[in-house]
């Protein structure tokens, strides 16, 4: 599966408890950020250490620190 069939996919399980509509949410202006906190996951989860994730990212580690704090990535991972 392609990435945009995966958020597709997600999105359309997400909505079926709510029968196919997100009424209220702004989808559309909450990509970026929903983007980037799927990202910051996954790096989080395909290496081995912080600063490996913030290398692979292309980020400082400091930066790093700051957006895994932003989006509470961390608590994903603990729960």
């Amino acid at each position: 599966l392609t990435l945009e069939e995966v958020i597709a996919l997600k999105l359309e399980l997400s909505t079926r408890s709510l029968r196919g509509k997100f009424y209220g949410f702004p989808i559309w202006k909450s990509l970026p950020e929903i983007t980037r906190d799927a990202v910051l996951k996954y790096a989080l989860s395909a290496t081995r250490s912080k600063k490996e994730a913030a290398r692979f990212l292309g980020i400082s580690v400091s930066e790093f620190h700051k957006e895994v704090k932003k989006y509470k990535t961390e608590s994903y991972f603990t729960e």
